[in-house]
C-alpha cells in the first residue's frame, strides 16, 4: 500500500473531492455541493483527509465533531447558507463544550481504487485520530441500505435517532464506542462509497 498516502485535505484538493462526491451521490440525490462540503472541512480541518494516489486524491473522508444522535443536514452548510443555516462550527450544541463524538460524515473512494481495503484503512485512520484526541464514540449515517455493511465494523444502528429528510428514507444513524484496544478486521467488507457512508 506504499503507493497510497492518507494526509490532511488541502485547498488544492477541492476540484477532485467535489468530482468524487458528485460521482458517488448525484444520481441518488444525495450530493451536497462544494460549499456544504467545504463548510464541513472548515468546521474541523484536522479530521478531514484525502487518500493520495499518483499525486492526486483517489478518495476522501470528511469528519467533524458532532453531539451523539445529531448529524449534519445535507441541505445546509455548517456555518449557514441560503438554505437556512447549519448546526454551527463542528455541530456544537451551543454550550461551548466539545462533543465527545466524532461524526464520519462522508467517505468516498474512487471507482478505480475500490476493493483494496482503502475505505477501511481511512476509517481506521480517523478512529485512531479521534481516540488520540479523547473522543469516546464515532457516528455515521448509512444511506441506501448500507447499514448492514457497517455492523461488522462495530457500528450499531440507532433507529430512534431522527434524521434530516435530506438523507432519504432508507438512511440509518449508527454509532460505535472507541475502545482503547480496537482490533482491525482483516479485510474491507464495504465495496462502494461510504458514510452518508455507503458515509453523507
Amino acid at each position: 500500500m506504499s503507493e497510497f498516502r492518507i494526509r490532511l485535505l488541502r485547498d488544492e484538493d477541492w476540484d477532485d473531492v467535489v468530482a468524487l462526491e458528485e460521482r458517488a451521490y448525484a444520481a441518488s440525490g444525495l450530493s451536497e455541493g462544494r460549499e456544504a462540503l467545504q463548510s464541513r472541512h472548515r468546521a474541523s480541518p484536522d479530521t478531514c483527509f484525502v487518500l493520495e494516489h499518483a499525486g492526486r486524491p483517489g478518495g476522501y473522508l470528511l469528519a467533524l465533531p458532532y453531539p451523539l444522535s445529531r448529524c449534519p443536514d445535507l441541505s445546509r452548510s455548517e456555518d449557514g447558507d441560503a438554505s437556512g443555516g447549519g448546526a454551527g462550527a463542528g455541530g456544537r450544541d451551543g454550550e461551548g463544550a466539545r462533543p465527545g463524538n466524532m461524526h464520519a460524515h462522508d467517505l468516498v473512494i474512487s471507482e478505480a481504487l475500490r476493493g483494496q481495503g482503502l475505505s477501511h484503512r481511512m476509517l481506521r485512520h480517523l478512529e485512531e485520530t479521534a481516540r488520540a484526541a479523547g473522543y469516546r464514540t464515532i457516528s455515521l449515517v448509512a444511506v441506501r441500505g448500507s447499514h448492514v455493511l457497517w455492523t461488522p465494523l462495530g457500528y450499531r444502528a440507532r433507529p430512534e435517532v431522527e434524521l434530516p429528510a435530506s438523507y432519504g428514507s432508507r438512511a440509518v444513524y449508527m454509532a460505535m464506542p472507541l475502545d482503547p484496544a480496537d482490533p482491525t478486521p482483516p479485510s474491507d467488507p464495504i465495496p462502494g462509497p461510504r458514510p452518508r457512508a455507503e458515509v453523507g
